[in-house]
């Protein structure tokens, strides 16, 4: 991430707070066989899960403000996803509250219940802030 530099759709002063509030999360190992890790920020945790494929990349976070955040943060490192997802609570019992999955690239494109905006994203990771 270069400071003040970015070619997300988001204002550069929230851009910039939303950094701040990233360089904050304290990250924990779920210890189960996939790659699972909590995200932890201020009162609020999210479940992450970062799948690396061969063409391209999925990153799956617990639906909320912190998740939202996670994937902002990737999109800043990455670029835009070629695809966002939302999933309904209790499709996958690793996420109980659903889940909103970025993928780049080729990397597959899980099934959903729901197409959310990138604007949807940058909405919800508002909240996230102190």
């Amino acid at each position: 991430m270069t400071p003040g530099v970015s070619s997300l759709p988001v204002a550069p002063g929230l851009l910039e707070r939303f950094r701040d509030a990233a360089g904050q999360i304290q990250w924990r190992a779920t210890g189960g066989r996939r790659p699972l890790r909590v995200a932890h920020l201020f009162q609020e945790e999210a479940r992450v899960e970062l799948v690396e494929e061969s063409e391209g990349c999925r990153c799956v976070v617990e639906a909320g403000p912190v998740g939202a955040l996670v994937l902002l943060i990737e999109a800043e490192r990455r670029g835009l996803p070629a695809a966002l997802v939302a999933q309904d609570a209790g499709r996958d019992r690793r996420f109980p509250t659903g889940t909103i999955v970025a993928v780049w690239g080729k990397a597959t494109v899980p099934k959903g219940d729901g197409t959310p905006r990138f604007s949807d994203l940058v909405d919800l990771a508002r909240y996230a802030l102190p």
